[in-house]
């Protein structure tokens, strides 16, 4: 699955449907960010909440209009789910286009024509920051709800952003909702740890008793005999 040939295919369609307007278009990228984080399976579970947030949406009847229209219009196929404790199950269809080139519609004579190989180059790159954004974004939402601290959660991101989200800088990550609470307990374990030990600093290093004689002298002088 190579998801800008996904994204390039999937907006010649959009350009062609008269029928779509933005709200329509923020939930199928939602829905195909969720997709891209699954690794592109046949179908995986939603959850409505995180949907409708990550794709601006404020109204439950909004979405749920605009998830069955995608669905009728075979964008998507969408298999509502009445179980509270399980989601919604999504399949987007693969709009993918040609490997041979990469097509976008020139909406003057509604045809299509070759991306240069330097405007393919860019759009990766913007697609590339803006994913890492988005899944920041969500890495904050997480840790917000969890009562995590903020700057955990931004440590958290920019290390395993930086490792391209592989657990042990090998093994490609299956689940970041569990790594981020392993994360957290091993981060609350270090706090503990230090804590720990500096009251252990603290009661070594006590303050000299002011009615102790440390130096060990003779108090009984007699200040009378010259030195």
């Amino acid at each position: 699955m190579n998801y800008i040939k996904h994204l390039n295919g999937v907006y010649v369609q959009f350009s062609k449907d008269n029928r779509l307007n933005p709200t329509h278009i923020s939930l199928y990228i939602a829905l195909f960010q969720f997709w891209n984080y699954n690794r592109f399976p046949n179908d995986f579970y939603i959850n409505r909440e995180e949907i409708m947030k990550f794709s601006k949406i404020g109204s439950n009847t909004t979405y749920h209009r605009c998830i069955k229209e995608l669905s009728h219009w075979k964008y998507i196929l969408y298999s509502p789910s009445h179980n509270p404790f399980k989601g919604s199950k999504v399949k987007l269809f693969n709009f993918s286009t040609s490997d041979k080139q990469a097509l976008y519609l020139d909406s003057t004579i509604n045809e299509q024509a070759l991306v240069s190989n330097t405007n393919v180059n860019k759009h990766n790159i913007n697609f590339i920051k803006l994913e890492a954004i988005a899944k920041e974004k969500l890495i904050l939402d997480f840790f917000k709800k969890e009562n995590y601290p903020e700057l955990e959660a931004k440590k958290f991101f920019n290390h395993y952003q930086g490792i391209g989200w592989k657990v042990g800088g090998k093994t490609k990550m299956v689940d970041w909702q569990a790594t981020a609470r392993s994360w957290m307990l091993k981060a609350e374990e270090m706090n503990l740890s230090v804590l720990a030990q500096s009251r252990t600093n603290s009661e070594n290093n006590l303050p000299l008793d002011h009615f102790q004689d440390n130096l060990h002298t003779n108090q009984n002088k007699n200040y009378d005999e010259p030195l």
